[in-house]
């Protein structure tokens, strides 16, 4: 029997008022709608840890703890980063 297939953690890190952050949802809601997955959002506001980690680089996106982006999310990016997670073909 085979295993399923872990899904992939996505995390969205944002702030207030952050003109990037909407276009950065927008693209992330997207892409991980076509796989199916959800996504979560974290707000630097909320956690003094990102705030010192990422606040000079929101909005920042995070998969399975792993930064693959920030200011701008780069869609293609994201879609083949999620089928190689998913052990999809190109």
């Amino acid at each position: 029997m085979l295993e399923p297939a872990r899904r992939p953690e996505v995390v969205l890190i944002t702030k207030a008022d952050c003109h990037l952050c909407a276009d950065a949802r927008d693209a992330v809601g997207r892409v991980t709608a076509a796989f199916g997955l959800g996504w979560s959002e974290q707000s630097i506001e909320d956690d003094d840890g990102l705030r010192e980690r990422y606040a000079e680089e929101i909005p920042v996106l995070l998969v399975d703890g792993v930064q693959r982006d920030f200011w701008r999310i780069d869609e293609a990016r994201l879609t083949r980063t999620l089928r190689g997670l998913l052990g999809q073909p190109d």
